[in-house]
């Protein structure tokens, strides 16, 4: 089978559950930034946005927020410093898949670095209420009333036990026709 780096990432990426308590630093986040910003997105609108938050008062709110969607009080955000909040504008057809592309990019780019990195859901629950719209607005955030979450792309270096090895894949992933 062919491979190379990029596979190599695709296939080891996994979902971090445990960060250490350090911020992440600008280069990187900058590059996994970067990635976001070349996602695929139909017709090449590039209708997301990305909201990198670092301020802790900030994070520490979106975490209550999203825990508040699922009727409890932990922190959906299992500690990650970083939080990435992935918009996109509704008034393009293409919105949901755009951004699901992005948080791909996110992921995978923050797995190439060395980063640990989960989607977090529940960013449309949030980001639809009158505080998610309020919290948009008030970080200048272009567009805000047309758009809508995504998701939460958590980022931070991984503790020891954040991240667990693939599961095995399962049968009739693929079929071909050829």
């Amino acid at each position: 089978m062919l491979t190379n780096e990029t596979l190599h990432t695709l296939e080891t990426r996994r979902s971090c559950r445990a960060y250490l308590d350090r911020q992440v630093e600008d280069k990187m986040l900058d590059a996994v930034l970067q990635a976001g910003m070349y996602a695929p997105t139909g017709m090449g609108r590039q209708s997301p946005v990305i909201v990198a938050v670092q301020n802790k008062t900030v994070r520490d709110e979106l975490s209550r927020l999203n825990a508040a969607v699922m009727g409890n009080a932990g922190d959906p955000f299992y500690g990650a410093p970083t939080v990435l909040v992935v918009l996109a504008d509704t008034a393009c057809p293409t919105w949901q898949y755009d951004g699901s592309l992005v948080m791909g990019n996110l992921l995978n780019a923050a797995a190439s670095l060395g980063l640990g990195s989960c989607w977090i859901h529940r960013a449309k629950e949030v980001f639809d209420t009158p505080r998610g719209k309020e919290l948009l607005q008030k970080w200048g955030v272009p567009n805000a009333e047309r758009l809508t979450g995504v998701g939460h792309c958590i980022l931070g270096y991984p503790a020891p036990d954040g991240e667990k090895p693939a599961a095995p894949r399962k049968e009739g992933y693929v079929t071909y026709v050829r």
